[in-house]
């Protein structure tokens, strides 16, 4: 086994594994577990590579400041090689990225500029415009700017796209690939060419990103839709890409990424992140659609556990509808963390306050249902704790008991709907009971995403 002198030389050379327990046809799957690399994706590859390449043109100097727009893996290998360098780093993210990207940027030493994800190119808000707004600002940076980086695809070209081939023996009929900045399917497009001309590449697509339709037409769409899939999927055609050898496009939703990638930790062990859930649903469709048996490579982009509060929590799942519910008919279908399956955050009438604390803050949620057997005896907010530890910060030793209101306003499962807005109206949360029994809570928020559920039908 290798020894290495420091953390960048970990970046490449990643192991490929084949799929054994999903459905491909007749074809082989493959997967390059890109997860791998010590910042957890393939963006690593192009983090190193274009820092490199800027400090041997003289772009990139010591003491500078890296500036760049990102969905947050790509700032994550910047944060990597920035820091094993020296650089300072700001990183400009869009709103809609996971928390776990954001805390992980920050713990790496990068400085997180937030964003709105609801605008396209060209409004000054846009990641992407911001980061170089910034950069025009800032003395001393270096705007990276992935996007328009020839060093993005040259990653692939040089490094990549070889590594594979070597891996595979040359024996490889197919890849699907994921675009965001394009880099990826740019540069193994350009290796492939001279290197595996007979080499089919397939594109993998959010649905509601204009790529696939731009393979399939020619044509760039203007009415870019929204998706909820990380990393991959675009609303314009970056300027470094190129899909003359691309020529077949699947453009896959939401639902359906998150909960193929959830089936790849179930049946084969893979944790990865949501863009490989588009990539790995792509890949199965394209297997299932041969006819002879063929070699086909796809990636584990990054890694699941940047993903635990969205895709890999079911109770966000749930509320996006992206999981199958058993609807009951009554005001059970609108609780987010039902009693029954013991999901419900709750807490006793005899456990110290400080518990109640820890809860909230560790499920980011601001009230608390105190249960004693199965029935509710009180509940707990943000403000009720605040009043009783205020000035007295020994109360957080004393009972729920002491701090929870105990005067309830509940439901009965078989309620009408309309019985929740009198609840709201007084600024509360709904109690649901079936008799005496605790069933769940259900919030403004929990109303709202039942509705979305039903129109979306």
């Amino acid at each position: 086994m290798n020894v290495y002198d420091n953390t960048l030389e970990l970046i490449g050379n990643t192991p490929i594994v084949r799929v054994n327990k999903l459905d491909t046809g007749p074809c082989e799957l493959y997967l390059k577990l890109e997860n791998n690399n010590p910042a957890g994706s393939i963006k690593d590859r192009i983090a190193l590579k274009m820092i490199e390449e800027a400090e041997k043109r003289g772009d990139l100097k010591p003491g500078a400041t890296i500036i760049e727009g990102t969905a947050g893996n790509t700032g994550l290998g910047l944060a990597l090689v920035a820091a094993q360098k020296g650089y300072r780093l700001i990183l400009v993210i869009p709103d809609k990225m996971s928390r776990e990207k954001i805390y992980n940027l920050k713990a790496m030493g990068a400085e997180v500029v937030i964003t709105r994800s609801d605008v396209g190119k060209g409004h000054p808000e846009y990641y992407q415009d911001l980061a170089e707004t910034l950069a025009r600002e800032t003395d001393n940076s270096y705007f990276i700017n992935q996007f328009g980086n020839p060093d993005n695809p040259k990653a692939h070209e040089e490094d990549t796209g070889p590594e594979i081939l070597r891996q595979m023996d040359g024996k490889l009929d197919a890849m699907v690939i994921g675009v965001g900045s394009s880099g990826t399917i740019t540069g193994l497009s350009r290796c492939f060419a001279d290197a595996a001309p007979e080499l089919e590449l397939v594109l993998a697509d959010p649905e509601g990103s204009i790529l696939a339709d731009y393979i399939a037409t020619g044509k760039v769409r203007e009415d870019a839709g929204g998706w909820l899939v990380e990393g991959i999927g675009e609303d314009f055609l970056p300027s470094i890409s190129d899909f003359s050898r691309v020529h077949k496009a699947y453009a896959i939703p939401d639902r359906e990424s998150f909960l193929t990638a959830r089936e790849l930790l179930e049946k084969e062990g893979l944790f990865g992140g949501s863009s490989t859930g588009t990539l790995l649903a792509a890949a199965l469709k394209y297997c299932r659609e041969q006819t002879e048996p063929k070699k086909v490579l796809t990636f584990v982009c990054d890694t699941g556990n940047k993903y635990l509060s969205k895709m890999y929590n079911d109770t966000w799942m749930r509320e996006q509808g992206f999981l199958d519910i058993e609807e009951k008919g009554d005001l059970r279908d609108l609780i987010a963390r039902p009693a029954a399956t013991r999901d419900a955050i709750t807490v006793g009438p005899d456990e110290p306050l400080s518990n109640a604390y820890k809860r909230m803050k560790l499920y980011d949620i601001s009230q608390l249902p105190v249960i004693k057997g199965k029935r509710i005896v009180g509940i707990v907010d943000e403000s009720d704790l605040l009043m009783a530890v205020y000035d007295h910060e020994e109360r957080f030793s004393e009972p729920v008991s002491s701090a929870m209101v105990s005067k309830l306003e509940s439901v009965q499962v078989d309620d009408a709907i309309d019985a929740l807005l009198p609840i709201f109206n007084r600024d509360l949360v709904a109690i649901v009971l079936d008799g005496e029994e605790f069933m769940g809570l259900i919030t403004r928020v929990d109303l709202l995403n039942y509705l979305r559920r039903r129109a979306d039908r």
